[in-house]
């Protein structure tokens, strides 16, 4: 499965697409099922790094500059040079603004080891590109939108986000690999977990994409609208990732890390701040769900791109 892992990920993606498209009455009942997916994804991630590499790698203090970097000066900067240009109503572009103001967290760290990123730099910049964006999105959404609508978008889902997607996962791989040092037994499971990470990046991109599709009908128009923004973004983005690892003088793993975690958004968090915004506001969510389909799609290429934009020292 890991030789033809992006060929399993597009077959993920294919039948979630049809399972939410046929069987749209399925799709609350997968929603619930993200974040534990996502989370046993995550655990599986963060027990292939010893917990004392993350310490060394929280000392980077270049990559972590970098990464602050890309996701909260220049991120920002394109979606300002965009803003003008996004499709008019304010709920559209609410939504559109959470979800590209706000970095990845998760399966960004798939996509970038798939392309020879450094894993370990960005398992350790997670816990701190999510609690900058908790402190920042209102500021980000203030500056475009108005304090006003700022201050309908709650920052508890964030904080169960971290709770569920980080803290717990963590945990959880740090006790595992306690076990593995000093017990036969866990040194099997944590192995046996450790090939559990492409069916389960398959099974969370199938659930994502089968409870997101329905969300979709009737709702055409503002997928269209939206879509060319988002490819716009994963293609500038790309660049100035390149452009912030070179500034920076990262070396090849680091500096695509970069590329990736600029590039990601962090859609399958900012989902329930958009679904839990008043009445009136119900294009968010679409905006953000399109997201998702695109980047999935974008994080597809970026794999086999990635490395030729930032090739190995020969």
């Amino acid at each position: 499965m890991e030789r033809h892992q992006v060929a399993v990920y597009l077959l993920a993606l294919a039948a979630g697409g049809l399972a939410g498209w046929l069987a749209p009455a399925a799709g609350p009942g997968l929603a619930p099922l993200i974040n534990p997916v996502l989370a046993a994804l995550l655990y599986v991630t963060f027990l292939q790094v010893p917990a004392a590499e993350l310490g060394r790698a929280l000392r980077d203090g270049r990559f972590l500059g970098a990464a602050l970097a890309v996701n909260f000066v220049v991120v920002p900067i394109v979606v300002a040079a965009m803003f003008s240009f996004l499709p008019a109503g304010q709920a559209l572009r609410l939504g559109m603004l959470l979800v590209l103001l706000a970095p990845c967290v998760d399966y960004v760290i798939v996509f970038s080891g798939l392309a020879g990123g450094s894993s370990r730099r960005l398992l350790a910049a997670t816990p701190l590109l999510l609690l900058a964006q908790m402190v920042l999105l209102p500021v980000f959404l203030a500056l475009f939108l108005g304090t006003g609508l700022a201050q309908v978008v709650q920052a508890g889902p964030f904080v169960e986000a971290f709770l569920v997607l980080i803290v717990i996962p963590l945990a959880l791989a740090w006790l595992t690999q306690a076990w593995a040092a000093r017990r036969a037994t866990g040194r099997r499971v944590a192995t046996a977990a450790g090939t559990a990470m492409v069916p389960l990046m398959a099974v969370t991109l199938l659930t994502v994409v089968a409870s997101q599709i329905p969300k979709l009908h009737g709702g055409l128009g503002p997928v269209v609208a939206v879509v060319p923004f988002y490819v716009a973004f994963l293609v500038v983005m790309a660049f100035a990732g390149l452009g912030v690892a070179r500034l920076f003088r990262l070396d090849v793993p680091a500096g695509r890390a970069i590329v990736f975690t600029g590039a990601t958004r962090n859609s399958l968090v900012v989902l329930p701040l958009a679904l839990s915004l008043p009445e009136g506001f119900a294009a968010a969510p679409v905006a953000v769900v399109t997201q998702t389909l695109v980047e999935v799609a974008g994080m597809v290429c970026y794999v086999r791109l990635v490395p030729r934009l930032l090739p190995a020292a020969s």
